[in-house]
């Protein structure tokens, strides 16, 4: 089991430093020559509500890493969840959060121009800090949109490994994506394609309302989709997770390979145990890897010359491009009429060619990130491949580090955490029981 007198003493220290004060102005993007009129400050009443969210974050994150590493309780990862859904997510509507925050920190670091808040920088970072100490507790229980999740997965069923690994891509290409699209100050893609913030606010786009129910239902039957599938912040968690000093483990002192945490959990992160291969299937295990190895430069430049190919679509997320793009259908006549923006564009008396010199421009900086993205998503692809062939002695069943979001399924499951609780005498009842429950299903 974990050192509970230096986990103790670390979160200690961590809720003890607590949060410092700081700036709370975020600046108005000049979308245009109006002039927007100055605002004044907030309020300071706002101010402190925004240091007591980041305050019940760091107490949220002690409690959820206690609960899952030391006290090892199912029931208070429940509870907090519960309280964190409707903190976090209801009251609070889910905004500002860890995973948005992301694209908050990329533009400031692109941009000198913008003034990012302190406690958005507080929400980011304290996520990664605990994480990289004790694992994804911070998705067990504090992040509302795994709350909700983890609430609703009453019925779920196994997704098959090869579809689980391919559908795992996708999270670190979203986070390509966002962080292009913030750095060039284009859009904050995850936030406004949040499926669950609509829900939190009970308003909003209708087809993201759609969207985070129609998640909500798979949830049911598929563990956390979005965290799983689709979440760009859990990709940067999942890293760290894999360097944490401290993580969850199932049993409690010695695994006695009884295959009940495997069935328990709902996200495929339990890994089973890996004997060293036969002497004579090492030499191809190895000649495997080595073309993997030497595959991996040739899909990073693969992907960067098809990422050249996406400059053009991804520049259309910018509103200016989108607006030309309009406004040369509408002198063609391939539509009728004019949209809102159109006809403001017109009123203004703007030469069009000025707008569409600015789009060419606009495009060709989309050149280089799109070029990156592809690279990215070409080494994404060859360090996955690279990983399913990499294979690691294990002697018991453990969590994957990546993706095991230390929700404490797997604890009640597993005998020797019984024998701990006081519930059984000795692991082999439990074992016994299971074994006859299962014959007589047969």
């Amino acid at each position: 089991m974990p050192d509970k007198k230096g986990i103790f003493h670390f979160l200690a220290a961590l809720l003890a430093a607590g949060v410092a004060r700081g700036a709370d102005l975020i600046p108005v993007p000049d979308f245009s020559e109006y002039r927007v009129p100055v605002s004044m400050p907030p309020a300071p009443d706002h101010a402190v509500w925004e240091w007591l969210n980041v305050g019940l974050l760091v107490v949220a994150l002690v409690l959820a890493t206690y609960f899952a590493l030391v006290s090892r309780s199912r029931r208070g990862l429940y509870v907090l969840s519960v309280a964190s859904l409707l903190w976090f997510g209801f009251i609070y509507q889910g905004c500002v959060c860890a995973i948005g925050a992301t694209q908050n920190v990329t533009l400031a670091l692109f941009d000198s121009r913008y003034a990012i808040p302190l406690t958005v920088v507080a929400v980011f970072v304290l996520p990664l800090v605990f994480t990289l100490f004790f694992g994804r507790t911070f998705c067990a229980a504090v992040c509302p949109l795994g709350a909700i999740q983890e609430l609703v997965a009453v019925r779920p069923v196994r997704v098959p490994a090869w579809l689980d690994h391919a559908l795992g891509l996708i999270p670190y290409i979203y986070l390509g994506l966002a962080v292009i699209f913030a750095a060039m100050g284009t859009a904050f893609v995850v936030c406004r394609y949040d499926p669950f913030v609509p829900l939190f606010r009970m308003s909003g786009d209708i087809n993201m309302l759609i969207f985070g129910g129609a998640l909500l239902v798979l949830g049911v039957f598929v563990g956390r989709p979005y965290c799983r599938y689709l979440c760009p912040y859990g990709a940067v968690l999942a890293v760290l997770s894999k360097a944490s000093k401290w993580h969850a483990r199932i049993p409690p002192e010695e695994c006695i390979k009884c295959r009940l945490c495997e069935d328990s959990c709902p996200y495929g992160a339990i890994q089973q145990p890996s004997p060293p291969l036969p002497r004579e299937a090492r030499p191809a295990a190895r000649r495997r890897l080595a073309v993997l190895l030497g595959l991996a430069p040739l899909l990073v430049v693969a992907g960067a010359w098809l990422g050249s190919l996406l400059a053009v679509p991804m520049a259309r997320l910018n509103p200016d491009v989108r607006l030309a793009e309009r406004i040369q259908l509408e002198d063609t006549g391939q539509v009728e009429g004019t949209t809102d923006a159109s006809e403001a564009f017109r009123n203004t008396g703007r030469p069009k060619q000025e707008l569409f010199a600015e789009v060419v421009e606009i495009r060709e900086q989309f050149r280089w990130p799109a070029i990156l993205l592809g690279g990215w998503i070409g080494l994404v692809v060859a360090v996955k491949l690279i990983s399913l062939s990499v294979r690691r002695r294990r002697e018991d069943y453990r969590p994957d580090r990546a993706r095991c979001v230390s929700c404490a399924r797997c604890y009640w499951y597993c005998p020797g955490e019984q024998v701990r609780l006081g519930l059984i005498d000795d692991v082999s009842e439990l074992v016994d029981l299971e074994k006859l429950e299962a014959k007589s299903a047969s």
